[in-house]
């Protein structure tokens, strides 16, 4: 989420370990952004959309830097230290955050004068001030230049609501972006160490994310805000996931829940395959639990690069990939290469057509013709001796696409058999890449009166002539 979202930028910068993320998570009112006692936990820039006062704002959270860059442009330090400076950059108002209990040090003096030269709005806050007892711990800040600094307990949440409110008074004038403009949400999901950060850096054509060739260099859900072809998007990067038997420490661990909590907030799911593996257990893993929460899927089959030229085939590797996984074969899947950008221009197409399938609208005479033509090739099983009836269906939801079938006896219908419908029909309205729920209902009381009513006028010849009126006297 940047700029292009229409809102302000306030941006909570500092160096490492002086409780930026904590703060962050304070001024949200939610545990957005992963926070322990070790430095260095945050890397890439996390946002967050956030409202007080009636006014909303874009929140970014950012690593530990120091005023001066790491020599060594390949180091994660220098990686984390580039994300800050980007993050400050785009930014209208920046809060730099001290660390009371350790009072102003060398590396504190450095930021603010770096901070002062930006011309930008500075809000000082020296965190950790528990109690009104430890106000005194502010002299020492303003004689490195801190002018009213405000004394803030972002664990105990003293001092947030006069924060906030001077966030308020510090940010210009920007409207919020119209209504329904911002953007399908798409999670990068996948195991660790399979490319989702190059891949999102190919997408945007910048490096918004850090990448590494160790794996679990992302440990946050990484919001970014693109446009394509006129429609807004909002790209995920996520911590890999791998089997809870391999999580190393607990920093992983809070990585790979918080990825897999993005699904919920998702629309799409790219989730992000090595292609020298092709769809392992763990990958399945994955793919099941986006299709059960009702999101639409398209499978991004990454280093296609490294796979030998003797078996770069991208339809032979797809037929090879869901031969092993048939339950998968329907979804959508590409070759791609972060490294190179093979492949990489058909994604947004392919997302826009999975897109259009994830909020389909199923007109309902084509629905039932569907639905007659499936339970006349392969009707339901019998329950003693007879054979439930699928009455009639209709569509009542959408994203993912929702279909009420109204039967004689729901109860009777086996999962294997919703399982069938809902197959035929997602075949037959073209849903590729998209779960399509079914619900069964009995029809009511009143369904049925008017039904048999409907049968018994149809039996009974209609009544006119003497014969009529002499039946009526």
């Amino acid at each position: 989420m940047t700029r292009e979202s229409g809102l302000p930028v306030v941006a909570i910068v500092g160096r490492p370990n002086v409780g930026k993320s904590s703060l962050f998570n304070r001024l949200l009112g939610s545990r957005r952004a992963i926070v322990d006692d070790a430095p260095g936990v945050t890397r890439d820039r996390v946002t967050a959309r956030a409202s007080y006062g009636g006014r909303s704002f874009v929140l970014v959270d950012t690593g530990g830097f120091s005023a001066e860059a790491p020599r060594d442009g390949a180091t994660m330090a220098a990686r984390v230290h580039a994300q800050a400076l980007a993050a400050m950059d785009e930014a209208d108002c920046l809060v730099c955050v001290l660390d009371g209990q350790a009072g102003i040090v060398a590396e504190d003096r450095d930021v603010v004068r770096l901070l002062r030269r930006s011309g930008k709005p500075v809000l000082w806050v020296v965190n950790k001030i528990d109690t009104a007892g430890r106000d005194a711990l502010l002299a020492d800040f303003w004689s490195a230049g801190v002018a009213e600094p405000f004394a803030v307990s972002a664990a105990h949440g003293r001092g947030i609501g006069e924060l906030r409110s001077a966030i308020l008074a510090a940010l210009p004038e920007r409207s919020a972006p119209p209504a329904g403009a911002r953007g399908t949400r798409l999670a990068l999901l996948g195991r660790p160490n399979v490319g989702k950060s190059s891949l999102l850096n190919r997408l945007l054509g910048s490096e918004r994310a850090i990448v590494a060739p160790e794996p679990g260099t992302t440990r946050d859900a990484v919001d970014t805000v693109i446009t394509v072809n006129g429609r807004p998007y909002v790209l995920v990067d996520t911590a890999g996931i791998r089997k809870r038997g391999r999580v190393q420490d607990d920093l992983e661990r809070h990585g790979a829940v918080r990825a897999l909590g993005q699904i919920e907030g998702a629309d799409l799911a790219l989730i992000v395959l090595d292609a020298a593996d092709g769809i392992t257990d763990q990958d399945a893993r994955i793919i099941g639990r986006a299709w059960e929460a009702g999101r639409g899927v398209l499978l991004l089959a990454n280093k296609w690069d490294t796979v030998p030229s003797a078996r770069r085939d991208a339809t032979s590797f797809r037929a090879a990939a869901t031969a092993l996984r048939p339950a998968f074969a329907g979804l959508p899947m590409l070759c791609v290469s972060a490294r190179t950008g093979e492949g990489v221009t058909d994604v947004f197409p392919r997302v826009a057509a999975v897109e259009q399938a994830y909020g389909a609208t199923l007109p309902t005479p084509a629905l039932n013709r569907a639905l007659r033509a499936a339970v006349s090739e392969h009707p339901p099983q019998s329950v003693r001796g007879r054979v439930p009836s699928l009455l009639y269906a209709t569509q009542t939801g959408t994203r993912p696409p929702t279909v009420t079938i109204f039967s004689s006896n729901p109860a009777a219908i086996t999962p294997a058999y919703v399982r069938y419908l809902a197959t035929r029909l997602r075949d037959a309205f073209e849903l590729v890449g998209v779960p399509l729920r079914l619900s069964f209902r009995a029809r009511s009381t009143n369904e049925r009166r008017a039904a048999g009513r409907g049968r018994a006028a149809r039996r009974s010849p209609p009544r006119s002539g003497a014969g009529a009126r002499s039946r009526r006297r």
